[in-house]
Parts: C-alpha cells; structure tokens; sequence
C-alpha cells in the first residue's frame, strides 16, 4: 500500500471519529421509525464513580453527566422520541453531603440557562415532576422561567425528575384522593386507575415503555414505580458521562426486538 493510500484508509477507516459516526449511521438504518418508545426514562447513575476513576472530583463527573443529558436529548429528538424523562435529582439525594447537593443545585440553574437555547432549536417543551418545593428558591425560579419560555414547543417534552420519589408520589397521590372522598367529591367505587393517574405527578404523561439504567445497577431506585408497570427494562454497564448515541440507538434497537404481550400470548398479538 503507498503512503498516500495508507494515509486515506488512516483517515476513513481508522480514524475514531469517522468509526463513531459510520456505527451510528448503521444503527439508525436499523430502527424502525414506526416502533419508537413513546415514553423513554433514564435513570442516568455513574456520574461519581466515572469521577473517582479518572482522580477527579465527584462534581467533574456532575458537570460532564450534562454532556450526556445534551447529547441524549438531541437524539431522541433526532429519532422522534415524544417523551424523554430523566431522574435527575431523587428525595433520597437531598442525603447526600451537603457540599454535593449544593453543588448539582447550582449545576441546575446554570444548565437550565445554557439550555434554553438547545430546547427551544428542537422545540422542546420542558416539564419538571416532583416535590419541586423542596428545591432552593433560585433553582425554583429557573426552572419556571424556562418551563414558561418552552411551554409552546411541540416536537418532544423533557420531563426533569427532581426532588423526586416515587412512594411519596404515591403516598400525596393517595392523600389527595381521601381528602375528596372525605369531602363527597369522588364515592370510593369510582376510584379507578385513570382516576389515579390524574392526580399523579405525570398526569399528562403516557406510560414508561422503556426505563435504561447506566453504570451496571440493576434496580429501579424508587423511580416511576406506577408509571413503570408495562416497561422494558434495560441495563448497561456504560456510565452516565460516557453515555452516547450510539448506546441510546444500540439500547432502542434491544427494545425493538423485545415481544411487548401486556399479559397476552405471543398467539394473541
């Protein structure tokens, strides 16, 4: 081979980024558009341990998870994904040092500001559940002014989990509903589980089809435990930061290849 053709195939096939980008091209050939997960979470864990592997502070591993949420997110607009739901920041995280929280809170605002341009290029609305009381008054204001500014936005919503726990959901779900009854408003036989999801935190969110946890832990973690009822779980040892496209597709293409029966025989579909 000459030089000049060694440095060619160097360029084309060797080069990193151009392997990247022919990998993610032939995973797209392979989704099929008309069985994308209408309702896509993420649970998005590894940030601290992809820190501590590489001698850096947890808080760099925060800052590069961001990336990832960017990077993600366009991709699900890319392959028409209408609802992307992220756990951000969960009740039981408020546990974590104090230095820590104040840290991803600050990571929030600031992220919140350089990302009103991202959601409105793509028309994304964003959506926030959880108890969002429990957060400092500075992230609160962010995050209604940015919710306010993307409210019109139509091709994807990105619903932020923050403060937020499933049981406790639950429990102010369940607390609403007896306060009614209690009141004469709904007789107890009318309760029913449409009745239940429009007193939840995702009222005006579909169901989980697909929930992908990063870093290798194989558990829900108090995440959308009602919503997740009927969803494909799916695992990947990759943490957060190192979170790509070429995942997020290579984990849709494992969804699309999984038989959804809802109780049903394979016979029955």
């Amino acid at each position: 081979m000459s030089l000049r053709a060694l440095l060619f195939h160097l360029l084309l096939v060797e080069n990193p980024v151009i392997v990247i980008f022919k990998e993610m091209s032939r995973l797209l050939e392979q989704i099929n558009k008309d069985t994308i997960p209408q309702h896509l979470a993420i649970i998005m864990d590894g940030n601290g341990r992809w820190a501590k592997a590489k001698g850096m502070f947890r808080s760099m591993g925060h800052e590069n998870g961001t990336k990832a949420v960017r990077e993600i997110t366009e991709a699900c607009v890319e392959i028409n994904v209408p609802y992307l739901t992220l756990y951000a920041f969960s009740t039981e995280n408020w546990n974590r040092p104090k230095i820590e929280v104040e840290l991803l809170m600050r990571l929030l605002v600031s992220s919140l500001k350089k990302e009103i341009k991202l959601l409105d290029k793509h028309n994304i609305k964003l959506n926030a559940i959880g108890n969002l009381d429990a957060l400092p008054s500075k992230a609160q204001k962010e995050l209604r002014d940015v919710i306010e500014k993307t409210k019109n936005n139509t091709k994807m919503t990105l619903t932020l989990a923050l403060s937020y726990g499933s049981r406790e959901e639950i429990t102010k779900t369940i607390q609403e509903i007896s306060l009614k009854v209690k009141k004469g408003l709904i007789s107890p036989e009318n309760i029913d589980e449409k009745l239940i999801n429009n007193h939840l935190y995702t009222q005006d969110l579909p169901d989980v089809d697909l929930l992908i946890r990063t870093s290798g832990e194989q558990r829900i973690s108090n995440f959308l435990l009602w919503q997740l009822a009927y969803a494909e779980l799916y695992f990947t040892d990759v943490l957060w930061p190192d979170y790509t496209k070429n995942h997020l597709f290579e984990a849709i293409l494992n969804y699309q290849n999984r038989e959804r029966r809802f109780g049903k025989t394979s016979e029955q579909l």
